[in-house]
C-alpha cells in the first residue's frame, strides 16, 4: 500500500553553518509540483540551492539545483520511495554557510532534511481508483445509481442513448466484485467499454 501526507510539514536543520529548510507536501501531479517548486524559490530568493524530490508514479523526478550531481534531489527521492509515499513533493532550501560539506555531507543533509519533516507528518493511505464505463438497459439505471453509491464509487459522465452508459471510478480492490455484480445483475447485458475494463 502507498500513502500520501495529510498536509504540508517543514524541518530545519543546522549543518557547519549552512542551513537547510525541508518540506514535504502532498501534490496531485507533476505540475502542481513545479508549481511548489517555483513558489518556493519565491519565498527564499537569496538561497544558494531549492533542490526537490517529486514521488509520483511515473511523473517522478528529483532536481539537484546546481548542488554536485547525485548529492541531493536523487537522495531525497529515496527517502520517499523508502517510506512508500505516492503523491508527494519534498523541497529542501539550501543557505550556504561557508563551509564545504563534501559529496557525503549534502546526502547526509539532504536526506536529514526529509526524513526529519516526515518524522512530523501524518500519513494516510492511498486509494488507487479504477475507472470503469458500462452500458446497461434503462431498467437497471437506478438500481446500478444505488449500487454505485453503496460500494463508495464515484459517479462520472452518464449516456443515455438506446441504452445507459455510465462511467465510474471505484477503489482498485473492490472492482472485481462490482464488476462480477454487475455482470450477474444483469445477466450479461452489460456492456464494458474502454481500456481499463480489459479483462472484465
Amino acid at each position: 500500500m502507498s500513502y500520501s501526507l495529510h498536509a504540508p510539514v517543514t524541518s530545519e536543520l543546522l549543518i557547519r553553518k549552512s542551513r537547510f529548510l525541508g518540506r514535504v507536501e502532498p501534490v496531485g501531479d507533476r505540475a502542481q509540483a513545479l508549481e511548489r517548486v517555483a513558489a518556493v524559490r519565491a519565498e527564499h530568493p537569496t538561497a544558494t540551492h531549492v533542490c526537490w524530490a517529486l514521488m509520483a508514479g511515473g511523473h517522478s523526478a528529483a532536481h539537484d539545483d546546481g548542488e554536485p550531481g547525485g548529492t541531493a534531489g536523487r537522495p531525497m527521492l529515496e527517502v520517499l520511495r523508502h517510506q512508500d509515499l505516492e503523491g508527494v513533493l519534498a523541497t529542501v532550501v539550501r543557505y550556504y554557510g561557508g563551509i564545504q560539506l563534501g559529496a557525503g555531507g549534502l546526502v547526509r543533509a539532504y536526506t536529514d532534511s526529509v526524513a526529519q519533516a516526515l518524522l512530523q507528518a501524518d500519513k494516510v493511505p492511498r486509494t488507487v481508483l479504477r475507472t470503469l464505463a458500462c452500458t446497461l438497459p434503462y431498467a437497471l439505471e437506478g438500481w446500478l445509481r444505488r449500487e454505485l453509491a453503496a460500494q463508495g464509487a464515484t459517479l462520472g459522465k452518464v449516456d443515455h442513448g438506446q441504452a445507459v452508459t455510465v462511467e465510474f471510478a471505484v477503489p482498485q480492490g473492490a472492482a472485481a466484485a462490482l464488476v462480477a455484480r454487475i455482470n450477474d445483475v444483469s445477466q450479461g447485458q452489460a456492456l464494458w467499454h474502454g481500456p481499463d475494463t480489459a479483462g472484465t
